[in-house]
C-alpha cells in the first residue's frame, strides 16, 4: 500500500501540471462520428457469442457421446481452451495496436476470426471422436487469438474514437457497442442453438453443434467489410508511441499499481460471468435432473442470458451521471445482495415447477453484474492511462481478467458439496461469486474519478510526467520517417501543448 500511494503522490503533483492547454479533439457530425465507434468496439458481439455457445455445443456433445465426452479431459478443456487463446491475442495485438496500427490490428484479429471459427465447426479426424475432440480443441484456441485482438484493438480504438461524440454521452456510447454487444452475443450465443435444436427435433447432434459454431462467422464477416473504411483514431495520431522507444520503467511507474487494481476487478468480474454463462445449461440440466429435452433447456437457457441487455442498456446512461467507477461500485453490491438471497433461497427456487422464478432471480443476479463490472470495467480500463501505452494497459488488463474466466470455468465445476448435492453446490458458487463482488468493489474505490475528457487530460498529465522525468515528449505522435532532427525544438509547438513540470 505504500507503493501505492506514493504513486498517488507522484501523479496529483503531476496533475497540478496546467492541463486546459490540452487540443481537444475536434467533434464530428454524429453520423460520421459513431460509425468507427460501432466498427471498433462491436466486434466483441463475437466474444459473447462464441464464450456462450460452447456451453450449449459441450451439452450436446455430452448428448451425441455420453461418457466418451463427458468423462474426457474434453469436456473441461473445450469450453475453456478459447479463453487461453484470447489471453495470449489480447497481449500480443495490446503490443501491435500501440507499436503499429489499431485499425490494421483490428483486420487481422477479425480474419483470425473467421478463419478459425469455421474450421472449428468442421472439425473432424477420419471417424475418431477422441481426435475430433482435440481438433475441436486446436481450433478454438485459435478463435481466441482472434478474440483477444479484438480487446485492445477495438475497445480502445472505440475508446480513442467516442472523444469525438458530444460530451455527456460518450461513456453511453462506448458501453453499448463494446460490453452490450458482448452481451448480445450472449444472448444469440444461447438462442441460436436453441433454434437449432428445435428445427433438428433435438436429434442430428453433429448438426446443432456444428451448425451453431459456424454461424458465429457471419458477424466479423460482415464487419471485416466495415473495418476497411476505418482510420486510425486522431487521438492515437496525436499520441502513439508507434515510432519512439516506448519507456516502460516511467510507464510502470506511474501506471503499475492502477493497472494491478484494473486488473483484479476484471479477473473477479471474468471469474463468475463467464463460468456462470458457460454452466447455465448445466444448471438447468439438473434442476430438470436429466429429463429435459435440449429445447426446453437452451430456451429457458436464451431467457436466464436476456437478462444482460436490460442491465446493460439501462446502466449505459447511468456510467455518464454517476461516473463508471461509482456506476461499477453500486452494481458489485447490488448483485452481491441478491447472490447471497438467491444462494440461500436456492433449494426452493431449484425445481421445475419454479423454474421460471429460477430464471428471473438468477436475470436480475446476471443484469446488476453488467450495470456494474460488466459496462464499467473496459471503460476504466480504457481510460485511466495514456493513449501511448494504451493498447498494451488495456491488453494486460483485460487478459487477466480472460484468465480468471479460464479459471473460473475450470474451477467452477469443482466447487461442490462433498457429499455431491446438486443443490449444496449450486448455493456454494453463489456464495462464492456473490464475496467476490464486495471484494471487487472495495477495490473499485483505489480508481481514479473518470469523467467526459479523461483522455484528453490523461494524456496531458502523462505527457507532464515524462518531460519532468527528461523524456522527449516530441517524440509522440511521430510519423514514420519523421525523426526528433525533423522537429521544432521548442515543446510549445508539439501538436498537444502543455507547460513543462519542474
Amino acid at each position: 500500500m505504500l507503493w501505492g500511494k506514493k504513486k498517488e503522490e507522484e501523479q496529483e503533483a503531476v496533475s497540478e501540471t496546467p492541463v486546459d492547454a490540452a487540443a481537444p479533439i475536434d467533434q464530428k457530425p454524429f453520423m460520421q462520428a459513431i460509425v468507427p465507434v460501432l466498427a471498433c468496439g462491436s466486434g466483441l458481439f463475437s466474444d459473447g457469442y462464441v464464450s456462450n455457445v460452447i456451453g450449449s455445443v459441450s451439452t450436446t456433445l455430452g448428448e451425441e457421446y455420453g461418457d466418451v465426452y463427458n468423462n474426457s479431459n474434453a469436456a473441461s478443456i473445450v469450453p475453456a481452451i478459447a479463453f487461453a487463446g484470447t489471453v495470449v491475442g489480447q497481449l500480443f495485438f495490446g503490443y501491435l495496436s500501440d507499436k503499429w496500427s489499431r485499425k490494421d490490428s483490428l483486420l487481422i484479429s477479425t480474419v483470425i476470426l473467421i478463419v478459425f471459427t469455421a474450421l472449428a465447426a468442421g472439425s473432424y479426424y477420419h471417424g475418431d471422436v477422441v481426435s475430433m475432440f482435440s481438433i475441436l480443441t486446436a481450433w478454438r484456441f485459435f478463435v481466441g487469438i482472434g478474440i483477444g485482438g479484438e480487446y485492445p484493438a477495438g475497445s480502445v480504438g472505440c475508446a480513442e474514437s467516442s472523444g469525438e461524440l458530444k460530451g455527456g454521452t460518450r461513456n453511453t456510447w462506448f458501453i453499448l457497442f463494446t460490453n452490450t454487444m458482448i452481451d448480445w452475443g450472449f444472448v444469440f450465443g444461447a438462442f441460436v442453438p436453441y433454434v437449432v435444436a428445435a428445427a433438428c427435433h433435438n436429434s442430428h447432434y453433429s448438426t446443432i453443434w456444428r451448425t451453431s459454431l459456424g454461424i458465429g462467422v457471419v458477424f466479423p464477416l460482415v464487419l471485416f467489410i466495415l473495418r476497411l473504411r476505418l482510420k486510425e483514431p486522431e487521438e492515437f495520431s496525436r499520441n502513439s508511441m508507434k515510432h519512439a522507444k516506448t519507456p516502460y520503467r516511467l510507464v510502470f511507474k506511474y501506471y503499475g499499481f492502477r493497472l494491478l487494481i484494473v486488473s483484479l476487478i476484471w479477473f473477479i468480474y471474468d471469474f463468475s460471468t463467464y463460468s456462470f454463462s458457460i454452466y447455465s445449461s448445466t444448471i438447468l440440466s439438473n434442476i430438470y435432473g436429466g429429463t429435459g429435452v435440449l429445447t426446453t433447456i437452451f430456451g429457458w437457457n436464451t431467457v436466464i442470458n436476456l437478462f444482460y441487455i436490460p442491465g446493460t442498456m439501462l446502466g449505459a446512461p447511468i456510467s455518464d451521471r454517476l461516473g463508471p467507477r461509482y456506476t461499477l461500485i453500486t452494481g458489485q453490491v447490488l448483485q452481491a445482495i441478491v447472490g447471497f438471497i438467491m444462494a440461500g433461497c436456492y433449494s426452493r427456487l431449484s425445481h421445475p415447477s419454479v423454474v421460471g422464478a429460477f430464471a428471473v432471480v438468477y436475470g436480475i443476479f446476471l443484469s446488476l453484474g453488467e450495470i456494474g463490472p460488466g459496462n464499467n470495467i473496459g471503460l476504466l480500463a480504457a481510460k485511466t492511462c495514456a493513449t501511448g501505452v494504451r493498447g498494451q494497459y488495456y491488453g494486460l488488463a483485460a487478459a487477466f481478467g480472460k484468465i480468471g474466466a479460464f479459471v473460473g470455468t475450470y474451477v467452477f465445476k469443482h466447487i461442490a458439496s462433498p457429499d455431491g448435492d446438486p443443490i449444496k453446490s449450486a448455493q456454494y458458487k453463489f456464495y462464492v461469486s456473490s464475496s467476490l463482488c464486495i471484494f471487487a468493489a472495495g477495490l473499485a474505490f483505489l480508481l481514479p474519478h473518470i469523467d467526459q475528457d479523461t483522455i484528453t487530460k490523461e494524456d496531458a498529465k502523462f505527457r507532464a510526467y515524462l518531460e519532468s522525468h527528461g523524456w522527449d515528449t516530441r517524440q509522440l505522435g511521430l510519423k514514420k520517417g519523421e525523426t526528433l532532427e525533423s522537429l521544432p525544438d521548442e515543446s510549445e509547438d508539439n501538436a498537444m501543448p502543455v507547460s513543462k513540470a519542474g
